[in-house]
């Protein structure tokens, strides 16, 4: 592996971590209601969630995936219904819930393992991020070298500037709350909600290309 390709991969991962997804949007969503230290644990179980797709994939899970065209389904509805789900629960939010000024007086903030294995349960249902995984990642894999220690060093790469960009969407909403107003917050909170279930919808009208 070599210098010019990590450096595309870098450029590549920087990319795709700065396009809007599921776990960008609970980042920002999580650092606007319950503040970046909560969001931090979120930011992890997202990462944690990442790494074990991108060890599927290096012990060929992925391929399995591919194959598998029940598998594939099953896993697509669980993701579309928990995405659903996701997006009822933030548009439920109450406004003051996600005010830092007044959550003394509304309802109980995220905790941190909410936080956590909320954002962990959005990319470990998500196929098409283990698909992505399955597509992206050997385009950058020397099949002539030992293929655990590339895996090893691309899923590094990748997991550290996702969640660096994690944390900046999260450090972001949590700066941007103190100058809006409870309304303007709560507008925030349920366009996340859209976002999730517009994307709900895409995971759900989501086909495979058998080519």
């Amino acid at each position: 592996m070599t210098a010019s390709t990590l450096l595309l991969f870098s450029a590549a991962a920087i990319m795709l971590a700065l396009t809007p997804g599921p776990t960008m949007l609970l980042a920002l969503n999580n650092g606007i209601a319950s503040g970046v230290r909560v969001a931090a644990y979120g930011i992890a179980g997202a990462t944690l969630a990442s790494a074990l797709l991108i060890s599927a994939v290096a012990l060929g899970l992925g391929a399995l995936l591919l194959a598998s065209e029940t598998l594939f389904n099953a896993l697509r509805l669980i993701g579309v219904a928990y995405l659903c789900w996701l997006g009822y629960k933030l548009w439920q939010t109450p406004p003051l819930a996600i005010n830092p000024s007044a959550q003394a007086q509304s309802a109980t903030p995220l905790s941190p393992n909410q936080a956590f294995w909320r954002c962990a349960s959005v990319s470990l249902s998500n196929p098409k991020a283990l698909l992505f995984f399955s597509a992206f990642l050997p385009q950058f894999v020397d099949p002539s070298l030992p293929q655990a220690p590339q895996y090893l060093v691309l899923a590094t790469i990748f997991l550290s500037i996702d969640a660096a960009v994690m944390l900046a969407y999260a450090s972001a909403g949590r700066y941007a709350v103190n100058f809006l107003s409870a309304r303007s917050v709560t507008f925030i909170n349920r366009g996340c909600a859209l976002a999730m279930l517009l994307l709900a919808a895409t995971l759900a009208a989501f086909r495979r290309s058998n080519g």
